[in-house]
């Protein structure tokens, strides 16, 4: 594990489907659905809270519980999919997830629309924790490790593309109706699963036991503490509930690693963070996916308020950090398939945090022309280092268990955006708060009075999103200088998204620098039978 493996015939690679263009096209257009909705559903959210008459409380929960059930259950779907074989679970996933929107779309009004579009939203997300790793792992299986790199370079970099459409297609949609946000979902897999049928994909099932208690535990542990940190902005850092459910999940993760290093049949190959090469990979994603998730909320919000741009602008501006994303992502495939992970991600770390440092220093002029050299170069940044380390990382897998390891990495990325997310908006918040309290001062509101108000504007202008009114209580005189205070508030948030890069970098340097050559030996289940024959269980 982790010492360079030499290299293999054509013969000898993995076995290659009836078409791998079509397998290519196949895992994206699943995959896509997921992406999306991860930013669609809070552009519709006005509209949906004025025709089912939710509460704004019952509306987060609407956007928290796909989050929150894509992290709980993103392990399990990974082991799922080394048992089960990642075709068929790539299938159930993209069968799960296009029911729980159809039926989203369907929320009927009145008293039980809260609870219906929340239950299907949880369902939503265990669709895609089912579907993504089988998704990625179907896309490892088929490309050999020679031309992985190129291939996953377009799988990550049109898929993390899809994530600064959503606003877009969300407030193109919702001009007609905000159920159209969930029901797009249904052609789009309709043409994943017909993709996936003409693509002659094999299914390679293994048949080992699930580790269930594993599986509660881990899904109870990443539940609660992902929970704590959503919370955090609302409940606040020092209330109990927050670190109840933090530092309550972290210890339930604990028993879930012991209970592992025990057991026959783990949900999770502990063994395989013994590998430097794959425990690096898993760091330098942790510390990056710190600024590159939250960035589309924190960049979004903040073109909308500072910016006075309506959401489908705000989506446009999004897109300028992926003209710098799409072309890193490619360079970096290559670099992976020629020279391995390790240069790749040093020059993507170092290029982001210096384009996010960059960012953050022009942050303040309130002009896209002063800002898009160092978002482009930001965006170049993550994506040089997001295939590499997801790639590699998977390369190292034990056994093949390519699905397995997709869990560990998409778990570890989901969580630490969680963890940005949380911390990064509470410096906003509160660098915002401050910012609006001076300028209120300085324009006569009492002392006393200013924190109230300070505090009552922040909450309006980054829980709504939009700068083209007055927040209630504030003159139209002051939009101006509560545009630059909420400006100037990002700073920290963006510095910070650079300094998470820096250790990123740090991260990258302790990769030994090996290369993956070869696909690792496949094990032989005589029992599994694919559906093209006997053959071998390659994961």
């Amino acid at each position: 594990m982790g010492t360079p493996r030499p290299d293999r015939t054509p013969k000898e690679s993995a076995p290659v489907a009836a078409s791998q263009s079509l397998t290519l096209a196949a895992m994206l257009f699943a995959v896509s659905m997921t992406f999306i909705d991860q930013t669609i559903v809070s552009i519709a959210a006005p509209d949906i809270i004025r025709e089912l008459g939710l509460s704004a409380v019952g509306m987060q929960w609407v956007v928290n519980a796909y989050l929150l059930s894509l992290a709980a259950f993103f392990a399990l779907g990974g082991r799922l999919a080394d048992v089960l074989g990642h075709k068929r679970m790539m299938l159930i996933g993209t069968l799960t997830f296009v029911i729980a929107s159809a039926l989203c779309g369907a929320v009927p009004s009145g008293g039980a629309a809260e609870t219906w579009l929340i239950c299907f939203r949880a369902v939503q997300g265990l669709g895609a924790a089912l579907m993504f790793p089988a998704a990625l792992a179907v896309v490892v299986e088929v490309f050999p490790v020679e031309r992985r790199g190129r291939a996953l370079a377009l799988f990550f970099g049109v898929a993390g593309g899809l994530t600064a459409i959503g606003p877009i297609l969300g407030g193109w949609l919702t001009s007609w109706t905000w159920r159209a946000i969930f029901w797009v979902n249904v052609p789009v897999a309709v043409v994943a699963v017909v993709l996936t049928v003409l693509a002659g994909i094999r299914n390679h099932p293994r048949r080992e036991p699930v580790d269930w208690p594993g599986a509660a535990l881990v899904a109870v542990g990443m539940g609660l503490s992902v929970l704590g940190l959503q919370q955090a902005a609302a409940w606040g850092w020092g209330s109990w509930a927050t670190w109840l459910c933090i530092v309550g999940g972290l210890v339930v993760l604990v028993v879930f690693v012991a209970l592992e290093l025990r057991t026959e049949h783990p949900l999770i190959k502990m063994r395989v963070f013994a590998d430097r090469a794959f425990a690096a990979d898993n760091a330098v994603l942790f510390f990056a996916m710190i600024a590159f998730v939250p960035v589309f909320f924190f960049a979004s919000v903040y073109a909308q308020v500072a910016l006075d741009q309506t959401p489908n602008e705000a989506g446009l501006y999004l897109l300028v950090f992926f003209a710098g994303f799409a072309p890193g992502s490619q360079i970096g495939g290559r670099m992976l398939d020629r020279r391995g992970a390790r240069p790749p991600m040093l020059l993507g770390t170092a290029v982001s945090a210096v384009g996010f440092a960059l960012w953050a220093s022009k942050i303040t002029d309130l002009s896209l022309g002063a800002q898009w050299p160092y978002i482009v170069l930001a965006g170049a940044g993550i994506g040089l280092l997001l295939t590499p380390a997801s790639t590699d990382a998977v390369n190292r897998s034990i056994n093949a268990s390519y699905g397995e390891v997709t869990g560990i990495t998409q778990t570890v990325r989901n969580y630490s955006a969680s963890l940005g997310l949380a911390v990064l908006g509470t410096v906003l918040l509160h660098s915002t708060t401050r910012n609006v309290r001076s300028t209120l001062v300085a324009n006569g509101v009492p002392v006393d009075a200013a924190p109230g108000v300070a505090d009552t504007v922040t909450k309006s202008i980054t829980g709504h999103g939009s700068g083209s009114q007055a927040p209630n209580g504030v003159g139209a005189t002051l939009l101006d200088a509560i545009r630059q205070d909420f400006a100037e508030a990002n700073g920290p948030v963006l510095y910070g998204m650079a300094a998470a890069l820096a250790v990123a970098f740090v991260c990258a340097l302790l990769h030994p620098g090996t290369r993956v050559t070869a696909d690792p030996a496949p094990v032989v289940d005589t029992a599994a039978v694919s559906e093209g024959g006997t053959g071998p269980a390659t994961g």
